[in-house]
């Protein structure tokens, strides 16, 4: 239920964050905090105004963005392991491929640079004839 209420929150705010009218209102901010520099003499507690103001900012919008980040890697993940499922010839244990260790990886992708230079051997192969 919370973490429902929660990635629905964080995908609104996700999409918000991410128009062009929030980069605007972002850009009023800054424009507004450096002319009211001038009213404020630019001193210490003005700087750490805007300072204290983005680094809270960025440190929500952190857990909001990947939270966001990872229901889509996650979905992804879901429809590419649907296709390999589906797939006649393709190899089934390819899925939840993202569960493997570093070294599995590695080994996997080792298997599929030489599957690549023998199709690439036997294009140039067939070219020459």
């Amino acid at each position: 239920m919370m973490s429902d209420i929660f990635s629905r929150f964080a995908h609104k705010v996700s999409e918000m964050i991410e128009s062009p009218v929030a980069f605007i209102l972002a850009l009023e901010i800054l424009i507004l905090w450096a002319l009211s520099g001038y009213a404020f003499h630019f001193s210490d507690t003005w700087q750490l105004v805007i300072n204290t103001g983005t680094t809270i900012v960025t440190f929500l919008v952190v857990f909001l963005i990947q939270n966001t980040q990872n229901r889509n890697d996650k979905a992804i993940q879901l429809k590419l392991n649907e296709l390999i499922r589906a797939l006649k010839n393709a190899r089934n244990s390819f899925v939840d491929l993202e569960d493997l260790t570093e070294e599995e990886l590695d080994k996997l992708h080792v298997q599929f640079v030489k599957l690549r230079n023998k199709k690439i051997k036997t294009i140039k192969t067939r070219k020459k004839r």
